[in-house]
């Protein structure tokens, strides 16, 4: 049985260019014949992570629906706008919920142990999004996952997707299928 692979992009905005990304790998992996399973955050509204708020009524519902939903697959592909130099707040607060235990004698960093990640961007600027995967590399890095080499920033993202949100550079294709295919590979490798 194939190692399950879970997609998501760090933004909720309908016409997301990250979201289209991550709609692009996800069908690529899904051709490849991996076990996929795509998410939208916006379905996993949480507050701003808040150690009182914790303390007070532990983790909020919509952060143990998706900490299950990590640790139930063994590689992740996320497709991150850039912030400011960095990733999304969104993608930071939902990271960082889902790394908290919330059971009984439960691990240090249940959701990422073991974890094999790919990391891509898409943006309407000229650098296509990479300074925001440093830090979220970095970041996963910390967190036990093991990220990858392989990854794509895609600039001036805004001409690169029809409008069906298919990506229409044939090097971007390519690079993105290698990037998923070397997920798979990794992943599978990990088990």
């Amino acid at each position: 049985m194939p190692s399950k692979i879970l997609f998501l992009a760090g933004s909720t905005r309908e016409k997301s260019l990250n979201k289209m990304l991550a709609n692009n790998a996800y069908r690529m992996a899904e051709s490849q014949g991996a076990s996929v399973t795509l998410i939208d955050l916006k379905d996993f509204p949480m507050p701003i992570y808040n150690g009182d708020l914790e303390a007070e009524s532990g983790l909020p519902e919509k952060a143990i629906e998706l900490k299950k939903l990590f640790t139930e697959h063994s590689g992740v592909f996320i497709a991150s706008p850039e912030y400011n130099s960095s990733f999304s707040p969104l993608l930071k607060n939902s990271l960082d919920w889902i790394s908290r235990p919330h059971l009984e004698d439960e691990p240090s960093l249940s959701a990422y142990r073991n974890k094999i990640a790919a990391i891509v961007a898409a943006s309407p600027g000229g650098f296509g999004g990479l300074r925001g995967l440093l830090p979220l590399r970095m970041m996963l890095g910390n967190m036990s996952v093991i990220v990858i080499p392989e990854q794509l920033a895609i600039s001036h993202a805004n001409k690169c997707f029809d409008e069906d949100g298919q990506l229409t550079d044939e090097h971007h294709n390519n690079t993105l299928s290698r990037v998923v295919s070397r997920l798979i590979e990794v992943t599978e490798n990990n088990k």
